[in-house]
This record gives C-alpha cells, sequence and structure tokens, in this order.
C-alpha cells in the first residue's frame, strides 16, 4: 500500500502533467488561430477554449500554491514546442481544418482523462480543497470536446462546399 507521501507525489507529478498539458494546449490552439481564415466559428470556439484554458492553467497553479509546490517549466516548454509542431505537422495536410478539429477531439479526451485520475487521487488523498478546481477543469474539457464532436459534420459539409467551389478549403 502506498504511503501519504507517495500518493502525494504521484499527485504532484499527475499537477504538473496536467500543467504541462495545458500549455501544449495553448500552443495549438495559438496555431491554430494563427492560420484560421475560412471558418469563423472555428474561430470563436478556439478563442473560448483558448480563455478556458488559461483559466484551467490558473487553477492548477492555485492547487500547486495550496500544496506549496509549483509546475514544472521544463515539461510546460518542452510540451508547448511540441503542440506548436503537432498543429503546424497538419499544415503539410490538404485537409488542416479536418485534422486539427480531428486532433482537437482527441486531445480533449486525453485531458477529460487526466482531470478525471486527478480527482480520483485527490479524493483518495482527502485532497478536497482541489476537487472544485479539477471539476470544474473536467467540466470545461467535457463541454469543449462536445462542441468539437457535433460541429465536425457542419466544418466537414463546409470544407467539402469550399472545395466544389475552388475556394481555399483547407483553413
Amino acid at each position: 500500500m502506498l504511503t501519504s507521501e507517495e500518493t502525494r507525489d504521484i499527485f504532484i507529478i499527475g499537477l504538473r502533467n496536467a500543467h504541462a498539458m495545458e500549455n501544449q494546449a495553448l500552443s495549438v490552439i495559438d496555431t491554430q488561430l494563427s492560420r484560421l481564415e475560412s471558418y469563423p466559428e472555428m474561430i470563436t470556439l478556439l478563442q473560448q477554449h483558448r480563455r478556458e484554458t488559461e483559466g484551467q492553467i490558473a487553477r492548477l497553479d492555485q492547487i500547486f500554491e495550496g500544496l506549496g509546490e509549483s509546475a514544472s517549466t521544463f515539461k510546460d516548454t518542452a510540451m508547448s514546442a511540441m503542440g506548436s509542431l503537432q498543429a503546424m505537422g497538419h499544415a503539410l495536410a490538404g485537409d488542416e481544418i479536418l485534422k486539427n478539429h480531428m486532433a482537437d477531439y482527441m486531445f480533449e479526451h486525453f485531458e477529460i482523462a487526466a482531470y478525471t485520475s486527478l480527482i480520483t487521487m485527490a479524493q483518495s488523498m482527502g485532497h478536497t480543497a482541489a476537487l472544485p478546481l479539477l471539476q470544474q477543469n473536467l467540466d470545461e474539457e467535457r463541454r469543449f470536446q462536445q462542441m468539437l464532436i457535433d460541429g465536425l459534420p457542419g466544418v466537414t459539409e463546409k470544407f467539402l462546399q469550399r472545395l466544389e467551389t475552388g475556394q481555399k478549403a483547407d483553413v
């Protein structure tokens, strides 16, 4: 059985990973926003989720502060760089908007799983102060994930229509 200190250490690692994950999300969103032109509904959706992501990072920082810990600058920087590379990799595809949309949806699943695990650890530790903050992050990720899947048919249809009419369709 794990000691309370071992459980706390694992929780801190998970929080640092979540913080880095959210910094990666910001990098992906920023890269996508810098390229989007023809999909104003996606621009609005990504701008909204960017603001949520900044709030999620602030809530994670609040949890760190309560624990007397801090995020990992190295992990944050590395994951941000990976996020930029990931988003730019889709620029090589002829269907960048669709690849980005699908990758965003997939990433939301990862974030949902991460927050679900962190909530379980916080409950196990009796760290009740972290629960509403983590739950808010989880709820926002679930909402964004649902918006992405609900919007995919429309984005796909618009992409195909733009192709059919000879317009720039990828972003």
